[in-house]
């Protein structure tokens, strides 16, 4: 009886070499998203010793409770408005020329009882532990959509553009340094006309 040959051995030898060149060509390919997270100013763990003085008129106090209620200026309100609260304080624009806290591009309602100057107001968000992360994440998209609402007026009306567009243009990695240098001063003007000031406190446990 005749006997059977082996099998043949396929030969391996190579593979490793293709997928190490598989990693390399994902690797070089994949682009990874970055999470640029929340961008708040938080309380400092000890208090300086010698604190600013912030009038109270530039303070707006938004407190949301365990139970999800909005509460802004110690006054119960509907999140559909807290946009057009939060627009009407940043824009106010009631400071006198006498310290330099005149504001020539506001279109406020100029109330000497509210903000003086967009760089001096700011937006105070305290939160409950018990409050909802959805409704915690709904009034921050508020209040955020308050700064580029301003910010987009201004930017339209320098440049023609949104500074919401103009922003995403520049942080694109595919954006060329041209463009880059280009758009950055625009920005950075946008942004000191109007600081995002939104400080968080601790949260509270009621």
């Amino acid at each position: 009886m005749a006997r059977r040959g082996a099998p043949p051995e396929v030969n391996a030898g190579s593979m490793a070499d293709i997928a190490f060149l598989l990693l390399i060509f994902f690797l070089v390919t994949t682009t990874i998203e970055t999470d640029a997270g929340l961008d708040r100013k938080l309380p400092p763990i000890e208090p300086p010793e010698n604190p600013p003085i912030i009038k109270q008129k530039n303070i707006f106090t938004v407190v949301v409770n365990k139970n999800n209620d909005l509460l802004v200026e110690e006054e119960v309100m509907d999140l559909k408005n807290l946009r057009e609260a939060a627009v009407k304080f940043l824009d106010n624009g009631g400071g006198t020329g006498e310290k330099g806290e005149s504001c020539d591009y506001c279109q406020g309602p100029k109330n000497p009882e509210s903000s003086d100057h967009p760089s001096k107001a700011i937006i105070s968000l305290q939160n409950d532990r018990l409050t909802e992360y959805g409704t915690y994440i709904a009034v921050q998209n508020e209040l955020v959509a308050a700064y580029n609402q301003l910010r987009n007026r201004e930017a339209q009306r320098l440049y023609g553009r949104d500074f919401t567009e103009m922003n995403d243009t520049y942080l694109d990695p595919k954006t060329s340094d041209a463009i880059k240098d280009d758009l950055k001063p625009k920005l950075e003007r946008i942004q000191k006309m109007y600081p995002q000031k939104l400080s968080e406190a601790e949260p509270k446990n009621n």
